[in-house]
């Protein structure tokens, strides 16, 4: 059974097991990677990396023949890996951003492993032993780059750990030379082999071992032929990522923030010294998630340069990649495959037939609506004294960061200034609201007002939305009317109580000075925030349709009602589960991140909540928590505001797979809730 089963699996599979093999040292290499001189591990970390190594060798073994066994053990050796790293963790933050995307992308992939048996094209055992030892090749080759930037020691257990790497790649290289050549052909290529096995632990023994490690990885990737056997492309490696919804939108926005976070390293970007690494990635993952919380000052830190840059990752994370990508290939006569327009229409929850029409809507809408801001915004800053340049460019700015709701401005103070300016802050409160809605949403706002009939969800998002601001408004201006609103006038009060409930939106913009706001008003704008905008649109949180739809549940509970009826359409009990599980899982992951940011941060818990939902909410608005974070703090808000980005329910959804309907009734289960 279990040769059956190897022999139908991909090549890709069975050169996991190689890449395993030439991983299973890595634990106690990290383990000694903060190590100085001769000192060495303490014995608890000796023993986790131990029990990962182990744990690594068996997942090898098993996952292909006992998928569950060795889905166990790869946990094992994560959790024994990350015990292992946990001191390092502590102590540099760049490396608590790779290892925790690299811990969780492993957790992923390890729990969605599921094993492809192909009948049709069963695999030869020197097509798998070849695969084995590519894979094992090339990541050694990986291990000893890593080795080289992060490890600075070079302690003995560090170099022992390569060095078993480069041994068992050879090994399964010799094993693949013993099935493909005749015995004295392989006979002579093993003991060439084998000569470089000694030449390694001589180099290892003289301390030359990480010039003959990557040499020697690279010449065996390079050497080793393809496979005997044409591939298809769809067993390719990215072929993981690409082929749920929720692994696109991960994949896409991650590697946008981390593309942004290399542009904005470059030295025409910042003025002064530059900026660090956690600074610029923590900048491009406030852009591309249209948060706004920043760590440096964007008009005075960043050059005009920056400040493109800035806008483009505003623009393409507020717009989607897929999205322009589409219209772009739609515009240059190519068509998406059948797979491909699937996972779009999920994603963007049209039929096949409206898609590019509605994408093409989409962009069309939010290049005018954001043409015409800049245009008007431009006049306003020019009238407020600024020249003909800068009036332009702040209003091309602050329109395009206004409609993504993304809160970046080209003021220190954001539009403070413009407090008393009623015409900006409402240019731009219109800008927010519309780009937190969905394009066809805000085109039906006029038949709406007219008061013709509307579509359900339309309608939901249009009355909540409209309800939350009002009422936003009211409750913010009676709360701070002595307070952050006293050196005001009355009007001017009424202008900048609108504008503040709107910015709490997920837009992130300030006309006051909220770090002093009173305790109602904070909860009050944490309530705001955590809800967000509607769907469709480039705001974040839970959205407004999603506490519509729980407002009217709970009503139906209270007045006896078994259904939810609205327009005398019923709510499917689906679509309420749905709501339930986006609520519960923002609220889990909000919890998270606050006990994270509890842990690590000498921070206010106020301010400490105000800021996790400010990032998980894709808002932006800070009442002094980020000035104050360090390493670790900046890394677990940056995280924050991808999930909120994403959606927390993406998250969980990377773990789903598509489920079958059963035709089966069961009984109904009696649950006792008060």
């Amino acid at each position: 059974m279990e040769v059956k089963r190897l022999s139908r699996a991909s090549l890709q599979e069975v050169g996991v097991e190689g890449m395993l093999m030439a991983l299973s040292p890595v634990p106690f290499m990290l383990a000694a990677m903060m190590m100085t001189g001769n000192t060495n591990p303490p014995l608890w970390r000796l023993v986790a990396a131990g029990v990962a190594v182990f744990s690594c060798l068996a997942a090898a073994f098993l996952l292909l023949r006992r998928p569950q066994a060795g889905r166990i053990f790869g946990g094992l050796a994560l959790a024994g890996s990350t015990v292992t790293i946990i001191p390092f963790f502590e102590s540099d933050p760049i490396t608590v951003l790779l290892g925790a995307v690299m811990i969780i992308g492993a957790g992923y992939a390890l729990a969605d492993f599921q094993l492809c048996v192909d009948e049709q094209k069963p695999s030869r055992p020197v097509d798998r032993c070849l695969q084995r030892a590519r894979w094992s090749a090339m990541t050694l080759s990986g291990l000893v780059l890593a080795a080289v930037i992060f490890d600075k020691s070079s302690h003995f257990l560090v170099n022992a750990s390569l060095t078993a790497s480069v041994v068992v790649t050879m090994i399964l290289v010799m094993h693949w030379l013993w099935r493909r050549f005749s015995p004295v052909h392989a006979l002579v290529l093993t003991m060439l082999g084998a000569g470089m096995i000694v030449a390694v632990i001589f180099s290892f023994m003289s301390g030359y071992l990480r010039v003959t490690a990557p040499v020697l990885g690279v010449l065996t990737v390079l050497v080793l032929p393809g496979s005997t056997r044409a591939q298809e492309w769809d067993d390719r490696w990215w072929k993981i990522l690409l082929s749920h919804p929720a692994r696109i939108l991960l994949t896409t926005f991650l590697a946008l923030c981390s593309l942004g976070a290399l542009l904005l390293l470059l030295p025409g970007a910042t003025r002064g010294d530059g900026i660090s690494l956690v600074d610029a990635a923590f900048t491009s993952v406030s852009a591309v998630c249209v948060t706004g919380l920043i760590v440096l000052d964007t008009p005075h830190d960043f050059t005009v340069f920056g400040q493109v840059l800035i806008l483009l990752l505003i623009q393409l994370g507020g717009l989607g990649i897929m999205s322009i990508a589409t219209v772009a290939m739609h515009a240059m006569g190519r068509r998406l495959s059948l797979h491909q327009e699937r996972l779009l229409t999920s994603m963007t929850d049209t039929d096949h037939q409206d898609l590019v029409v509605s994408l093409v809507t989409i962009l069309r809408f939010t290049f005018m609506a954001e043409g015409l801001g800049a245009l008007l915004l431009a006049g306003l800053f020019r009238l407020t004294g600024d020249n003909w340049g800068q009036a332009a460019w702040r209003g091309l700015f602050t329109a395009i960061s206004a409609f993504c709701n993304a809160g970046f401005a080209l003021q220190s103070d954001n539009l403070i200034p413009y407090q008393e300016n009623p015409f900006i802050l409402h240019i731009v409160a219109l800008l927010i609201v519309f780009g937190g809605m969905a394009p066809a949403t805000s085109l039906l706002v006029p038949r709406w007002l007219a008061g013709r009939p509307v579509g359900v969800g339309v309608r939901l998002a249009l009355v909540t939305t409209a309800v939350l601001l009002v009422s936003g408004a009211l409750m913010f201006l009676a709360f701070e009317w002595n307070g952050t609103l006293s050196n005001l006038t009355v009007g001017d009060k009424i202008h900048n109580a609108w504008f503040q409930s709107v910015t709490l939106r997920t837009a992130g913009f300030n006309s006051v000075d909220i770090n002093n706001v009173m305790n109602p008003s904070c909860l009050i704008m944490i309530c705001l925030m955590f809800i967000g905008g509607s769907p469709g649109g480039t705001a974040g949180g839970v959205k407004t349709t999603t506490i519509a739809l729980l407002v009217m549940t709970f009503w139906a509970s209270v007045t006896g009602r078994s259904e939810v009826i609205v327009q005398n359409r019923r709510i499917p009990p689906g679509t309420i589960n749905r709501a339930v599980t986006i609520v519960s899982s923002g609220a889990l992951v909000w919890i998270v991140i606050v006990l994270m940011l509890e842990m690590t941060q000498q921070i206010p818990a106020r301010e400490l909540l105000f800021e996790v939902t400010s990032a998980l909410g894709t808002v932006g608005l800070s009442v002094g928590a980020t000035n104050h974070l360090d390493g670790i703090g900046k890394i677990i808000v940056m995280i924050a505001m991808f999930a909120g980005r994403i959606g927390p329910m993406t998250l969980f959804m990377l773990l789903s797979e598509d489920r079958s309907v059963s035709v089966s009734r069961c009984l109904d289960a009696k649950v006792t809730l008060t």
